[in-house]
């Protein structure tokens, strides 16, 4: 009884939204129960005041949904419900309609209205800072094919927190591209990049990740804000263009990772200075110049950079970590032949300065050296460096 009780009054709640009163919404329900009952029952059933049952009653006929007797006592009797609300319910189905109608309008409108103004609907999805980690995350677990990433301190520390994550998908062969400012280089949470993350560096700074070139996630480090939005928009389009064109013109740092943030940072200096100050002026200015190894050494220590204090094996590493990341170069000492023997993949003398430094290394440490210089189309640079005595790199 409780529970049919129960019912009655959710039902009534519920016929509150096809307009009826309370009291109406009450007294209906009672009457589909009770059947044909009198005012006064209807009064006791439905918990009315019986001052109000009359002028309910005629509200109900009113509204189509009772009949009420013209005999005393009154009696009552519900419409049944298939009848009594069948209109009401035409009529909402026809506003709705009409509202549908209205908002299809509307939305050609607009789109004709973008159209003429050459411009095209944008759809962005925002995030708070507290939910910027988690999205993520889960962005990065669910990549298919390529994470491609240009960050800053900001996007290098979430990073560093999803190693786990990056280690898995770099299982699944997933494509994961980082690029980060040269300052970053070295750092701690650079060392916590997992092993076959591609890094390289550039000077833009921001946090743009994209996400299988589908996704891109924007991070704002400001204030740990996010937005995510689809690579076909047209600002999509451009990030995934740009970060094609930062990271062809970025500089690869992945073997700068089990190196001390300084020794980093100093290989990242010395290419800078080469790179920024002229390769062409300083490479004319040595080659004519008697003293062209030192030249181009006193050219670097009077920038910062200390190799006065280095040894024959540090200079050699710091040769050889260049040229693997300016040129897909190496270094190597034959020591049969006594020589040191620099290869290069790519032409147009990209490889030269960092034989000079060697060589003026050498030739500052009373060490004679005789250079030859070979280039090939096919293959790349080869340069060997002879010297009149045996060598301990040690």
């Amino acid at each position: 009884m409780i529970s049919f009780m129960v019912k009655g009054q959710d039902l009534a709640v519920s016929l509150e939204e096809f307009g009826l009163s309370k009291y109406e919404a009450q007294a209906y329900v009672t009457l589909i129960t009770k059947g044909t009952i009198s005012a006064s029952e209807l009064a006791y059933y439905s918990n009315l005041p019986r001052t109000k049952v009359y002028p309910i009653l005629l509200k109900l006929e009113k509204k189509k949904i009772a009949i009420i007797s013209k005999s005393k006592p009154i009696m009552c009797t519900a419409i049944a419900p298939e009848d009594a609300f069948d209109e009401i319910i035409h009529d909402q189905i026809n506003h709705v309609n009409a509202m549908n109608n209205l908002i299809t309008k509307l939305k050609r409108l607009s789109e004709d209205s973008k159209k003429a103004r050459g411009s095209e609907e944008k759809r962005y999805f925002h995030l708070a800072p507290n939910y910027v980690f988690k999205q993520f995350q889960s962005m990065i677990g669910g990549s298919k094919t390529s994470i491609h990433a240009i960050v800053d301190s900001w996007g290098l520390n979430l990073l560093s927190q999803c190693k786990d994550t990056l280690i898995h998908q770099l299982r699944k062969n997933i494509d994961i591209k980082i690029v980060l400012p040269a300052n970053l280089v070295g750092t701690e949470t650079f060392r916590e990049l997992p092993v076959g993350v591609k890094l390289k560096t550039s000077d833009i700074s921001q946090n743009v990740i994209i996400f299988d070139d589908s996704e891109i996630l924007m991070i704002n480090s400001n204030n740990g804000k996010g937005a995510i939005f689809l690579s076909t928009d047209v600002l999509g389009t451009n990030q995934v263009k740009t970060f094609d064109q930062v990271w062809k013109g970025a500089i690869k740092i992945g073997n700068l990772v089990d190196m001390t943030k300084s020794d980093a940072q100093e290989t990242l200096k010395a290419i800078q200075l080469i790179s920024e100050n002229g390769l062409g002026f300083v490479l004319n200015s040595i080659l004519n110049s008697k003293n062209k190894g030192i030249d181009l050494l006193t050219f670097l220590e009077k920038n910062g950079l200390d190799l006065k204090s280095k040894t024959l094996a540090e200079i050699i590493s710091l040769v050889d970590s260049t040229l693997d990341m300016t040129c897909s170069g190496h270094l190597h000492y034959d020591a049969n032949g006594n020589h040191f023997v620099i290869e290069s993949k790519v032409n147009s003398g990209h490889s030269i300065p960092w034989a000079l430094l060697l060589e003026g290394y050498l030739n500052r440490n009373g060490i004679k050296t005789k250079m030859i210089y070979n280039d090939h189309q096919h293959t790349g640079e080869k340069i060997h460096i002879k010297v009149d005595s045996k060598i301990n790199i040690n």
